[in-house]
């Protein structure tokens, strides 16, 4: 096998025939100068320019809805597949009357925002940068630009995170700043900053930083509820390889962040002492009491059973806690210990699948994990097809309901089978995440000689706990050849 100098760049366009034909709509693949980076345009700043400019693109695709769609029509925005959260939440969640979220009751069934504390800070800041006074309608237009203005910043970074995590191979924040369904969805909802806080937690983690990547996933965390999963996967990797020091710097920083975003609004006092506040609680309420929504195998399951699924929460933690159990038994059994952003990105995977509802915009947690887990341009644009096909068919779906008698759009079979489709795409990449896995010579990133550039202090770091028939690359190695095989912390040469 063929593998680069350990400080060699690796160069796509060389190795992935499809970056290679991709190439050619700019001239071809780039040259020596270019992915060294040079001259002024070095690779992550081309890839964040690119984020930006994709990401605009996504802006222009929801002018229908701007101009009018969020506001005149019920079935419009579906029609023009431009929906957004953030200017119908301006009011329905009392932005645009100034309560404060957690602490002001919200008129109707909703009582409380129903957001994690830092999104819903988030949230607040945009307000404060929106106007005050003048038509509803304008106010909202405005909050949106803010907000979608906000989010290109988180954008950018999650790109240049991605193209920074593997320090070799700066181009694969290209897959992040060309994803089509990364633009479709941006702004939606504002998961770009969950999005943009784990990404860089990881960058953290790969450079050996694991106090700095607690904090930041602690910050997503409180964000969003997915980023605490990545401490489950740091979990059975620190286990395999002995690292409880950093796994406990870590799991430290992050509770602490965590509790620094959620104290002042999670604990109220009055005269009979200290208790949760209700509002503070709203997320986590919510989120239970949640019945089955748009996108989830349940939703399909029932739709075609008639079956309402009323422990589909039991069933969801069931499957949850029996794939989390799957993956660690992979992480102790495989060849060589797994990558950090491999077991990342089963693990969000995993929670998509099993959960009672799938928005669009939930894809974004997946593109950063699935452009460091698997850098091969086929299979993240099959994965992403897939994902397209699921965006435009809930939005058709949508307009077919709302549409009243004239039926226009997708009717639910075709719905089920965008929800089909999303589920095949996504299984469809962590099978060949799993196969990596298991057979770690079929992993692009170690075929090039690295082990775990996302690792930190896993990176080339022996075994301490196998289960499986282990083979260990030495710290300087850069072949799967003649390794040393370590079993239960015993080297065995």
């Amino acid at each position: 096998m063929t593998s680069l100098r350990q400080d060699e760049p690796v160069r796509p366009t060389e190795r992935d025939e499809v970056a290679a034909a991709g190439s050619e709509l700019i001239g071809g693949p780039g040259g020596r100068r270019v992915l060294l980076g040079a001259n002024w345009m070095s690779p992550v700043r081309f890839i964040a320019l690119v984020a930006i400019g994709v990401f605009a693109l996504g802006m222009v695709q929801k002018l229908p809805c701007y101009n009018g769609g969020w506001f005149f029509g019920a079935t419009s925005q579906y029609v023009h597949a431009c929906y957004s959260d953030i200017p119908h939440l301006y009011t329905g969640r009392g932005f645009a009357d100034g309560l404060i979220p957690y602490f002001d009751r919200l008129p109707g069934d909703m009582q409380y925002l129903e957001y994690p504390v830092l999104t819903g800070l988030f949230m607040e800041v945009a307000s404060w940068m929106t106007p005050h006074s003048g038509a509803i309608q304008d106010r909202e237009q405005i909050y949106w630009l803010v907000n979608a203005g906000m989010l290109m910043v988180c954008a950018a970074v999650i790109a240049v995170c991605v193209a920074r995590t593997h320090r070799r191979r700066p181009w694969d924040g290209l897959l992040v700043a060309l994803a089509p369904a990364f633009a479709l969805t941006a702004t939606i909802n504002w998961d770009l900053l969950a999005v943009a806080l784990t990404a860089a937690g990881m960058l953290m983690w790969s450079r050996s930083r694991p106090l700095a990547s607690g904090v930041l996933i602690g910050l997503a965390t409180a964000a969003k509820l997915y980023p605490v999963l990545l401490l489950g996967p740091l979990l059975v990797l620190c286990w395999r390889a002995g690292a409880w020091r950093a796994y406990g710097r870590a799991v430290t920083g992050a509770v602490a962040s965590w509790l620094v975003v959620n104290l002042p609004v999670m604990i109220m006092h009055d005269a009979s002492g200290f208790h949760i506040r209700e509002g503070w609680a709203k997320f986590y309420t919510f989120s239970q009491e949640r019945p089955i929504d748009f996108g989830s195998v349940w939703l399909l399951i029932s739709q075609r059973t008639g079956d309402p699924l009323e422990n589909a929460n039991l069933y969801a933690t069931l499957l949850m806690i029996l794939g989390c159990g799957g993956i660690a038994l992979l992480t102790f059994y495989a060849p060589r210990r797994p990558r950090f952003a491999q077991l990342a990105f089963l693990v969000v995977a995993l929670f998509i699948l099993t959960n009672k509802v799938y928005s669009p915009q939930y894809v974004l947690w997946l593109v950063p994990l699935a452009a460091l887990a698997r850098p091969r341009w086929r299979d993240f644009l099959i994965w992403q097809a897939g994902e397209i096909m699921y965006f435009l068919g809930i939005w058709m779906y949508l307009a077919y309901t709302g549409s009243g008698d004239k039926h226009q759009g997708l009717p639910p079979e075709g719905y089920q089978l965008a929800i089909v489709l999303h589920l095949l795409a996504t299984l469809y990449l962590c099978a060949v995440v799993i196969r990596d896995i298991l057979m770690p010579e079929r992993d692009v990133v170690r075929r090039d000689g690295d082990d775990d550039p996302s690792g930190g202090v896993l990176d080339r770091s022996p075994d301490v706990v196998v289960l499986g028939r282990a083979h260990h690359t030495p710290r300087h190695a850069v072949h799967f050849e003649g390794t040393p095989r370590v079993r239960w912390g015993v080297a065995q040469d």
